[in-house]
Formats: structure tokens, sequence, C-alpha cells
């Protein structure tokens, strides 16, 4: 692997694992304990990583999420669990919205085999995945393009969004918390979500507990102003109690092993 090449390896595998030893590192990528310390220096440097002892973890202050294809690979299991629990709140005739991201695509997968439904997104990948079942009315929300994750994002997409009345949206983020809410490293992404506030009756975010405990710069929302959220069941018990006493319906999925 190039220099590039490594770093990037390093950044998804603590996406996926939380942290990784400087050992396990060596051995994955065949290459020597000062070429590890070293890439790990560098992406500690750009915000992405803190390096422990003995290793790295991901910095809870994410400065850079992974692309659409990147991330569709992390945490499956969980997202379609997720995704077949959170197609089950939808009712016949509604008018959904699906956020851009790989949790909300196994959403569109169940929702795909539905009657009577209208789907409004802004991710390309969704949107072509739904193409094909011809019982359903799509809408795009258009936009600038945001290649790295397959959607629309800005002020375009979110005028759009402000002239439809919204049955259930479900949201996705890369990182939330109990302090900072749910939060994203890139701006452009923030109105969108925020207008999903005013225009859906009933606001839901779709996240695997992989992505808690992070934050990105730009605030989009406190939890307390979401209606839902579904997880899986591997948050802690302390962090359950707390979001629950914000009256918020806390859905934890059990993921199954296959």
């Amino acid at each position: 692997m190039i220099p590039s090449e490594r770093r990037d390896f390093i950044y998804r595998y603590v996406h996926e694992y939380q942290t990784a030893s400087i050992s396990d590192l060596v051995d994955l990528m065949n290459v020597s304990h000062m070429t590890v310390r070293r890439d790990i220096h560098m992406l500690e440097e750009e915000g992405k990583v803190v390096a422990i002892s003995g290793g790295v973890r991901l910095n809870d202050a994410l400065r850079q999420e992974l692309p659409w294809s990147e991330k569709a690979r992390l945490h499956h299991l969980s997202k379609r669990d997720i995704g077949k629990f959170a197609s089950s709140l939808v009712e016949d005739g509604q008018v959904v919205y699906l956020d851009a991201g790989t949790t909300t695509f196994e959403i569109a997968r169940v929702l795909g085999e539905r009657f009577n439904l209208t789907i409004v997104t802004n991710d390309f990948s969704i949107m072509q995945y739904l193409m094909a079942k011809s019982q359903l009315n799509l809408y795009h929300t258009g936009g600038q393009v945001d290649k790295r994750n397959h959607s629309c994002v800005g002020n375009t997409a979110a005028m759009m969004l402000q002239t439809l009345n919204v049955d259930v949206a479900f949201i996705s983020t890369s990182s939330w918390d109990l302090q900072h809410g749910v939060s994203t490293p890139h701006e452009e992404k923030v109105q969108i979500k925020q207008t999903l506030l005013n225009v859906a009756r009933r606001c839901v975010l779709v996240s695997d507990s992989s992505k808690f405990g992070k934050y990105g710069m730009f605030r989009v929302c406190p939890l307390n102003q979401l209606h839902d959220i579904i997880c899986d069941d591997q948050l802690p018990i302390d962090v359950v109690q707390r979001i629950t006493e914000q009256n918020i319906k806390l859905h934890l999925i059990k993921t199954s092993s296959t």
C-alpha cells in the first residue's frame, strides 16, 4: 500500500472497530511498527484519530465521514435490523422521507415491497433502487450533488422539502450524543435535516450505536427535537435512561447474527 492507502485503511478500520492496536495494524498491512506509528501521527494531526497506549481510536470530534461505499460495509447486520423495524412504523398512504445514508437504504429495501406509499429522498442510491418499484410514488429533492455520499445537499434541496408535508422522516447521522445532539462535520447537510424538523409530523433518528458519542462541527438539533430514535441494543444503560427521560421514544433493536 502507498501511504495514503494505509491511512485510509486505518481510518476505515477504527470506524468499524472503534479502536485498533498497532500490532494488529502491522499484521493487517504487513508493514513495520514505525510505519504504522507514522501513519497514526499524520491522521492525528488531521484530527481524525487519537493515539492511545499501544494503538489508536477514532476522534470523538468527527472531521470527515467515510464515503457511501465504505459506510455500506460497516455494521451491516445492525443497519439491516434497524431498517426492518423502522419500516414497521410506516402506515399505508403515508409520505415518507428517507435521508441519505446506508441505514436508510435498508429501510428502502423493505419499503420497496410495500404499496400505496410516497417516498421522498435526497439519496441517489435509494432512488435508483426504488425506481424499479413501479407501485411507489417517488420524489427526489435535487440540489447540490455530494458525490462522496451519493446525495444532494444544500439550500436547493431544503427548499424543495419546504413545499411538502411529510408524515414520517427517517433522519440519518454520522454523529450524535447527549451533549451535542445530532451533528455533522459537513455544513451543507444541516439545512436539509433542520427543514425536516419543521415539515415532518414524526422525525425518527436511525443510527447504529457506533455513531453515538461522536460529534461534528455543525449542530443539527438537540435530541429532544426528535420523536423517536432507533438504535441497536449496545447503548450504555445510563445513556438509555437519559434519553428516555427526555420523552423520546427509544427503540433498541437486538441485532441478529445472520
